[in-house]
């Protein structure tokens, strides 16, 4: 893994409040493809340009299609961080005519589940999604499915554990203090 992917994996725990988390340990052991691979996917998550509760709704869809636990445990929290409510969280395990969906976010969930089922997007959701996101949304929206799609297959491939919570919670919650100041002044 080497040093640096250590110190890596170290600062992630306690961004995600886990001790060191497994996937990020495990990828870390092919030290060529680590730190290239983190930065692509800081691009998608957390420095997408789709709104946060955009891209958590769709890393969450994923993570339900793919029967991802370890995806599904880890967003469900910065899904809430985001602003999806607890009922929205749970009804992303159901269909996409849930009372609880916005209609962007009913085709967002239309978006990923295509995706998932047969590799793109018809005619008729691609329309509504021209309508509704920037020109670089719509590019990233099929690679933030693939991504995720891929992490749910490499995690299952590679038999990866559930993370354990970190003992001392003092560096989570100043974590969580310094984002939730930084969305304030977003806002």
């Amino acid at each position: 893994m080497g040093l640096l992917n250590a110190a890596i994996t170290s600062v992630l725990g306690v961004v995600a409040g886990t001790e060191r988390p497994n996937l990020f340990t495990t990828l870390a052991r092919h030290r060529r493809m680590f730190r290239p691979w983190l930065r692509f996917a800081a691009t998608l998550m957390p420095a997408g340009t789709l709104p946060s509760a955009d891209t958590e709704l769709v890393i969450l869809r994923v993570a339900h299609r793919c029967g991802c636990d370890y995806e599904w445990h880890h967003h469900t929290g910065l899904a809430r961080e985001a602003g999806l409510t607890g009922p929205q969280i749970e009804a992303v395990r159901g269909g996409v005519d849930d009372p609880v969906w916005t209609p962007r976010q009913r085709l967002l969930l239309t978006a990923a589940d295509e995706l998932h089922a047969t590799r793109t997007i018809s005619d008729e959701t691609w329309r509504e999604l021209t309508a509704e996101l920037a020109q670089h949304q719509l590019v990233e929206l099929p690679v933030l499915v693939g991504h995720y799609e891929m992490l749910a297959m490499t995690i299952h491939a590679l038999r990866i554990q559930p993370d354990r919570p970190r003992p001392d919670t003092a560096p989570v919650r100043l974590v969580r203090a310094v984002r939730s100041r930084l969305r304030g002044r977003a806002a």
